[in-house]
């Protein structure tokens, strides 16, 4: 075993890779296939037949421990930065950069499929077109906290657990203020009243409750919080704030694309905050056991590869659904198996797991094999104005897709993200660095 891969703390990797793993699984699972004879002519989502899904996305919505490990492992090499007085800027670029490339490819395939299904008229591209950018969202997120990590570093030297206290205090005012308190009594049931609003002021949460956890992740590097006692207490904490959140009317769902409010995402919501310290909790209390498990080398290589297959798997998971319910429609497999209680519903669950997961294998490996051959460069310093223009047409971009679903979203969208991977490559000349 080299000295550097000893010297790598796969804990964190493992985290990642298990966090994404569950999300890909989740959405696979989250997507009930609508046949009429034999074929797929519309979707549905877990969470709008069955009610009790809900409880599920506790465990299910792991973003928060994604951004959570994210902050811890990329702590250092930000705190040496600001030592040395380096350009936070070129780093962020080389993040931005990181993620715009495969985005790239992935909205060119989708845009040359929706291209072909307008022509064509392709059929199962249609109940799937949403479905196929809308978990882009999570890129958008994770750019923003991160353009503010050097920021949160600089707070949690500065202020420590204090600073995690300020972002509660901020996402908790901007609920009151969006649902109209006026009373302590309102309190009680806080969630009917934000709920019952579109998100107004609380859009702000997008930025402040996502940078909770990176701000946790950062005080957990430093070693502010730790051990199995502290992790069961924050999952206390957790559970009794998601009792809480939820008894005064917020949804218990912690996914949904509800514009009309009634979510706990769009925008984020105090109620989220639960999952971030019922998920902290988990990380702290399974450190030790995870860690000697982590030891073992067969394990060890099984997450460097998770790890390595991490961000591609999220981006064309749900891609695979298409050749999924192509192939699901030929075999005559069960693949719409009705709702939860109907006979041969997780039985269907299963079979739509299985050929999602077959048909994943063929698209990961054309893309492993495509992206490991333009082993992307980034600059060592990044144009200013090349970094902010690059960095506005990659949310736009994204922001499109998101949006306008495969058709037209993909087709504009991919101009605003190859913009923006062209435009954040340009740099003074000065050496540059390999993205690893």
């Amino acid at each position: 075993m080299s000295t550097a891969h000893a010297a790598r703390d796969r804990y964190p990797d493992a985290l990642r890779a298990g966090a994404l793993l569950v999300v890909v699984f989740g959405h696979w699972l989250a997507t009930l296939p609508r046949l009429v004879d034999g074929r797929m002519v519309d979707t549905e989502h877990l969470l709008t037949v069955w009610d009790a899904a809900g409880l599920l996305t506790w465990v299910l919505q792991v973003v928060p421990v994604f951004v959570f490990v994210s902050a811890a492992v990329a702590t250092d090499g930000v705190a040496a930065r600001i030592e040395a007085g380096e350009s936070q800027r070129s780093w962020w670029a080389g993040r931005a950069l990181a993620l715009a490339r495969p985005t790239v490819t992935y909205l060119a395939v989708l845009a040359v499929l929706a291209v072909i299904a307008q022509f064509t008229g392709g059929r199962l591209l249609g109940p799937l077109d949403h479905s196929l950018t809308i978990h882009l969202w999570f890129l958008l997120m994770l750019l923003a906290v991160q353009a503010l990590l050097p920021l949160s570093v600089a707070a949690d030297r500065r202020y420590g657990l204090a600073a995690v206290g300020v972002l509660v205090a901020l996402a908790l005012l901007a609920d009151v203020l969006r649902g109209g308190v006026r009373t302590p009594g309102h309190l009680l049931e806080l969630g009917t009243l934000v709920t019952s609003t579109t998100g107004g002021i609380a859009w702000l949460n997008y930025l402040t409750v996502w940078l909770v956890p990176q701000q946790l992740g950062i005080a957990w590097r430093r070693g502010r919080f730790s051990g199995p006692k502290a992790g069961l207490a924050l999952m206390a904490l957790g559970l009794a704030w998601l009792a809480a959140s939820t008894g005064s009317g917020y949804p218990t769902a912690m996914v949904g694309g509800d514009l009309e409010g009634n979510s706990n995402v769009l925008p984020p919501t105090v109620a989220l905050l639960g999952v971030m310290w019922l998920q902290a909790g988990g990380v702290l209390a399974a450190e030790g056991p995870a860690r000697r498990m982590l030891e073992r080398r067969r394990v060890g290589r099984v997450v460097a590869v998770l790890g390595a297959l991490g961000m591609p798997l999220y981006l064309w998971h749900k891609l695979a659904e298409l050749p999924a319910a192509w192939l699901g429609e030929r075999i005559g497999a069960p693949i719409d198996a009705g709702v939860p209680g109907e006979p041969g519903f997780w039985a269907g669950r299963l079979w739509w797991l299985a050929l999602c997961t077959l048909a994943v294998a063929p698209v990961m490996a054309a893309v492993v094999a495509f992206e490991t051959r333009r082993r992307p460069k980034v600059p060592a310093t990044t144009a200013m104005a090349a970094t902010v223009v690059g960095g506005v047409s990659l949310v736009l971009g994204i922001g499109v897709a998101i949006v306008l679903g495969a058709w037209p979203g993909s087709v504009i969208g991919v101009v605003g993200v190859a913009a923006a991977s062209a435009l954040l490559r340009a740099h003074r000349r000065t050496p540059a660095v390999e993205v690893t």
